[in-house]
């Protein structure tokens, strides 16, 4: 009688054992599985993130968006690789085929120089012509602020007289027609004066002047 209750004690503390260990596994088990449903569940959620941000990228695209989309799409398929590892369920959509970036339109070439005006033929530099009659020698020259076609006023000579004015500092000269009196030997309007001007300046104290007609 003795043996057998001994036998059983026995059995019953291996069996107490047995249990205890297989609820500690389990325990651990359990808790394994908890640890790596989290880091999938980081993983997945990482994944929605990027590519939500990507399918925005694609919505409302800017000059950075092909590189911001390239850069996320690395991360994606960082996060898969991980994924597989972890024996994690694959979530999301696959990345498409990588496209090539967009061909950039070329630069914008600025528009080809256009040579300057020229001004009219007889404003451009030339020589004095020979054979007008030089008056008012010594005179300045300078404009009358008159508008209209190229001509000029004048003291001494009349109405239709045709006068040539040469700028002795740049060679230039014009031929007009006295077509108003004035308090000079020679004012030109503004469109001659434009035509035998120096830049900026507001008379020619160089000047000859020829009757011509």
């Amino acid at each position: 009688m003795s043996r057998k209750r001994t036998l059983s004690r026995k059995k019953k503390v291996a069996l107490l054992a047995g249990a205890a260990a297989l609820v500690g596994g389990t325990a651990v088990v359990m808790t394994g599985t908890s640890q790596a449903s989290v880091a999938c569940d980081g993983l997945a959620g990482a994944l929605a993130n990027n590519e939500r941000f990507i399918a925005d990228q694609r919505a409302n695209p800017d000059a950075l968006s092909q590189a911001r989309i390239v850069n996320r799409e690395a991360v994606i398929a960082e996060i898969r690789r991980k994924q597989a590892a972890s024996g994690c369920e694959v979530t999301g959509a696959q990345p498409p085929a990588a496209q090539p970036p967009a061909a950039q339109p070329p630069a914008a070439q600025p528009p080809a120089e256009e040579p300057p005006a020229q001004a009219e033929p007889p404003a451009q530099a030339q020589p004095p012509a020979a054979g007008g009659d030089v008056v008012c020698a010594g005179s300045t020259v300078t404009l009358s602020g008159e508008a209209g076609a190229p001509a000029a006023s004048s003291n001494q000579f009349p109405l239709g007289t045709k006068l040539k004015v040469t700028n002795l500092d740049n060679t230039k000269s014009t031929t007009v027609e006295v077509t108003s009196v004035s308090g000079s030997c020679v004012l030109l309007n503004n469109a001659a004066f434009e035509q035998v001007r120096e830049p900026g300046k507001f008379l020619i104290r160089k000047a000859r002047i020829e009757r011509v007609g």
